[in-house]
């Protein structure tokens, strides 16, 4: 079984939430027969095909750009002639351009959509959008949406429940680095023994101003890991404001990340916008058994975090709610205790990138069937 992945971006070019995906699904249904290539845009790279995690990744230039959504001239070409050769075509939405190159190659090969979230920014031109999203969605075999709560809400998806289905994202911790005790003492060293933790791209979408507001004057650290196209303005704010005890520590390595998230106390997700689809860095908290702090925004977040139980959420935009949280897990170590320990069997039990294999594999099983059975497969 030969899936053929496209998407705007990819590893080595880009490691986001949605490239991390991506690579667990390909490492984990490998093992379960299934083989796999990756065909994404790159911003001009001379080497076009490399092998990562021992499968292809295919980088076409990227031409132009528009409302971040990279073109390809040559990618019509390569995306014919990959597709040719796979059983399956994986897209993963939102990216434009796969409903540009679905329509145009005219491939009869099962087809299905990884919805990973609404497009929520470019409201205006989602209008004009709009017409050829529908006709992509209905075109293609199936939809999947990683978690009940954004099904239920995504106006994108409310034409196409009776062929989506929910599988949620996952993660395998074993392949996190172990080896990072020289990390660890590092960090209890810059950031005390008890810390709350973000990690993440700093976008618009995460609510970070809304956490520097509610930390103000607060006793505990908060430490924001990461770096993106807001952070002069965030750093701005906590300038403005003279909140101490918030520690900008910028990008940082995987074996960094892994020791944050063992030594962090709890870990804060304020995203208060749909934007925010799923959350992997706020798995990744729950993995690592921490408590939990979101906001309910109608999506995956508060499938992963569960009010009370596995943490507290909070109203989004709201300072004041978040501070609240905060202050809980902070003086309350039992209750925060037992919620990281809840948190951490809910992605035991749901988040294993094991069963998100599973499910994907027994999904290309059954579209691969289907289209064999029609008779319409080519």
């Amino acid at each position: 079984m030969k899936i053929l992945h496209f998407y705007k971006t990819y590893l080595p070019d880009t490691i986001g939430g949605v490239e991390q995906v991506i690579n667990q699904l390909v490492r984990k249904t490998t093992g379960l027969g299934a083989t796999h290539e990756v065909l994404s845009l790159t911003p001009g790279k001379t080497k076009k095909t490399v092998t990562v995690d021992g499968h292809l990744v295919h980088r076409c230039r990227s031409d132009f750009e528009i409302a971040s959504t990279p073109f390809s001239i040559s990618a019509f070409r390569w995306f014919k002639e990959l597709a040719k050769e796979a059983d399956i075509i994986h897209y993963h939405f939102p990216y434009p351009f796969a409903d540009v190159l679905h329509m145009a190659s005219r491939i009869n090969k099962p087809s299905l959509v990884s919805y990973h979230s609404d497009i929520i920014k470019q409201k205006y031109l989602l209008k004009l959008y709009r017409p050829l999203m529908r006709y992509f969605l209905t075109h293609v075999d199936h939809i999947v949406a990683a978690s009940p709560n954004y099904l239920k809400s995504s106006d994108g998806l409310s034409h196409f429940k009776h062929k989506t289905s929910v599988i949620p994202y996952g993660l395998e911790k074993s392949a996190y680095p172990t080896h990072f005790s020289e990390r660890l003492e590092f960090w209890r060293e810059k950031c005390g023994p008890r810390f709350f933790l973000f990690i993440g791209v700093l976008r618009y979408y995460k609510g970070l101003h809304i956490l520097i507001e509610a930390a103000r004057n607060a006793q505990y650290p908060v430490v924001i890991a990461g770096a993106g196209p807001i952070e002069r303005v965030l750093k701005e704010q906590t300038t403005k404001l003279g909140v101490k005890n918030i520690h900008f520590v910028g990008f940082i390595s995987e074996e960094d990340k892994a020791a944050l998230l063992e030594l962090c106390y709890a870990f804060v997700f304020p995203s208060h916008l749909r934007s925010e689809a799923f959350g992997i860095s706020l798995l990744e908290g729950a993995m690592y058994g921490k408590p939990l702090i979101s906001c309910e925004i109608g999506t995956g977040t508060t499938y992963i975090n569960l009010d009370k139980k596995t943490g507290l959420v909070v109203p989004p935009s709201e300072p004041t709610a978040l501070r609240e949280a905060m202050d809980y897990l902070w003086n309350n170590s039992g209750q925060a205790q037992a919620m990281g320990k809840r948190a951490e069997e809910r992605y035991r039990k749901l988040f294993t990138a094991k069963e998100m294999a599973k499910s994907y594999f027994a999904l290309y099983e059954k579209l691969l069937e289907a289209k064999k059975s029609s008779g319409s497969l080519k």
